[in-house]
């Protein structure tokens, strides 16, 4: 007779207060499937369902498993996407300040630009593998991760107050050291929460929501520097800094209720001690492990292991060809575009990059595909690179290369998804995995940007495009590298398939089905 234990926090221990006895609670196979109901993916669906699941798969679920994911929605992804929104503007903030008057301002005529953001991926890299095992390590995230954003929001507002470049350099050191967290905090939680046919989708959604705030950032600007330009003697770019840290503020509070932390050690308000249940059967269903408490010898045994390693090919070649950017410095040098169209007018390419992870996403988790939908995406990156290349071709079809390239934005969000699902075995692999991955992808733009894309050699860079263009070939061969060894993986291990379409180990796929489960009714006291 297969049982659940009460969850358990990373460290084993249960986290949350209870004066409550843990029962066995037997119960008739009809009892079990109406409490912990899972839709039947081979029952035929009503018109109704395919439509709306067809938008948002959701919908197309039985209704117990409607209403827990429409409630991890609600509350869980769109908290992470407004995080990242935020986070993502800042990023935003700098090229569009850059190209609005803070250039003048503070005789930014050499190298600046490109030092900004070696600065924030030099903090970045020193974040973002401690600050993964730092939650592996027990720290809850509801609780980190919004107070990272809390001192991040003021870090961001003092840029306003800078007068020259020297005190901006060690700013976004620092809010790079205090982002890091963020995107692969959020990953590993998204995860630890959804199946593989919800996954990827939120997943493309969630990276791609820094395109929207691409687009919203062109926009505030455009709006700031209208409205706003000299207004209390503030120049318009400095508005931008100043509101971008006022709005991620209450943000910042609203993590410490919306995030659910993992579903063995959740403490959310606003799930009962039966959707908590619930949340583990989905994940012992899927075969993916919770978290445990990271040791050194299980992070050396990680480390070890090729996998991991061959992962960070496809994962961090892709990123070193990205190149959309240095868009709106092409837009500047043209010499006929206004401040205002400097700032709109690459907002297109997001929207394209926002509109492509949904559909894409969308398409990988109905398909149960990643690798296939990866190697399509780095089609547009690869034919634009190709035309900027070549350069001396008319305005239009450069134009056509720089926003055709955006179509290549779900590449990222699915090698992620792909990630959850090859190493679905072990909680610290995902987190460290996407860690060290954007350890690595920031260390090289540390210096990838200053070599390839000199900002002196805007808009029509030496060799710039053609590293990219490399770099595309060199993502798609790392992933069939990858897919050849975890192939090998799953023959040799002799898994097989589960329900929803992973490889799993047989005694993993025995313990997805339990009969009898151990229910713990818990009361709504939580230490967090």
């Amino acid at each position: 007779m297969a049982t659940h234990e009460p969850a358990l926090g990373p460290d084993n221990t249960n986290s949350c207060k209870s004066d409550s006895v843990t029962t066995e609670v037997t119960q008739t196979k009809d009892e079990s499937e109406s409490r912990y109901m899972f839709t039947d993916k081979t029952r035929p669906k009503t018109a109704s369902q395919r439509l709306l699941g067809s938008v948002w798969d959701a919908f197309g679920k039985e209704p117990v498993e409607r209403r827990f994911v429409l409630r991890l929605d609600r509350f869980l992804f769109i908290y992470s996407l407004l995080s990242l929104i935020i986070k993502t503007l800042d990023q935003s903030n700098i090229s569009n300040a850059y190209v609005s008057g803070m250039k003048e301002d503070l005789a930014l005529y050499g190298q600046e630009r490109n030092l900004f953001s070696t600065f924030f991926n030099m903090g970045y890299l020193f974040g973002s593998l401690p600050c993964q095992i730092i939650i592996n390590r027990g720290m809850r995230p509801s609780v980190w991760l919004p107070a990272c954003e809390l001192i991040w929001s003021g870090l961001v507002m003092s840029i306003a107050l800078c007068k020259n470049a020297r005190p901006i350099y060690a700013i976004r050191f620092f809010i790079g050291l205090f982002e890091s967290s963020v995107f692969p905090g959020f990953v590993l939680i998204l995860g630890s929460w959804y199946t593989p046919d919800e996954l990827g989708k939120r997943i493309a959604l969630f990276e791609l929501s820094g395109q929207a705030a691409s687009m919203f950032s062109g926009y505030l600007q455009a709006g700031l520097y209208s409205s706003m330009n000299g207004r209390h003697g503030i120049a318009g770019w400095k508005w931008l800094f100043i509101v971008d840290g006022i709005i991620s503020i209450p943000i910042a509070l609203a993590g410490f209720y919306c995030i659910p932390d993992f579903p063995t050690n959740t403490c959310a308000r606003w799930l009962n001690a039966d959707q908590r249940e619930y949340a583990i059967q989905r994940m012992l269903a899927v075969g993916r492990k919770p978290p445990t408490k990271l040791t050194m010898s299980e992070m050396i045994k990680i480390f070890k292991s090729p996998r991991p390693w061959l992962f960070l090919l496809p994962y961090n070649i892709s990123f070193f060809g990205y190149y959309t950017g240095y868009f709106n410095l092409w837009l500047k040098a043209v010499g006929h575009y206004t401040v205002e169209q400097i700032n709109l007018v690459p907002t297109a390419g997001n929207a394209i990059g926002v509109i492509m992870a949904y559909v894409v996403g969308t398409l990988s988790d109905q398909t149960g595909n990643r690798w296939v939908w990866m190697l399509l995406s780095l089609v547009p990156a690869t034919v634009g690179a190709i035309i900027l290349s070549v350069w001396y071709v008319p305005e239009g079809a450069v134009m056509f290369a720089n926003l055709f390239a955006f179509a290549s934005s779900p590449l990222q969000p699915l090698t992620i998804t792909w990630a959850a699902e090859c190493f679905q075995d072990s909680a610290a692999t995902r987190g460290l995995i996407v860690g060290f991955g954007n350890t690595v992808s920031f260390a090289m733009s540390a210096w990838t940007g200053l070599v390839f894309f000199p900002t002196p050699d805007a808009p029509h860079y030496k060799f710039g495009y053609q590293a990219a263009v490399g770099f595309q070939i060199l993502a798609a061969i790392s992933i069939l590298v990858f897919l050849k060894y975890v192939k090998w993986e799953e023959k040799k291990f002799r898994m097989v398939k589960n329900e929803f379409g992973l490889m799993v180990r047989l005694e993993d796929l025995v313990l997805a089905r339990p009969e009898t489960t151990k229910s713990t009714e818990d009361e709504e006291n939580c230490i967090r």
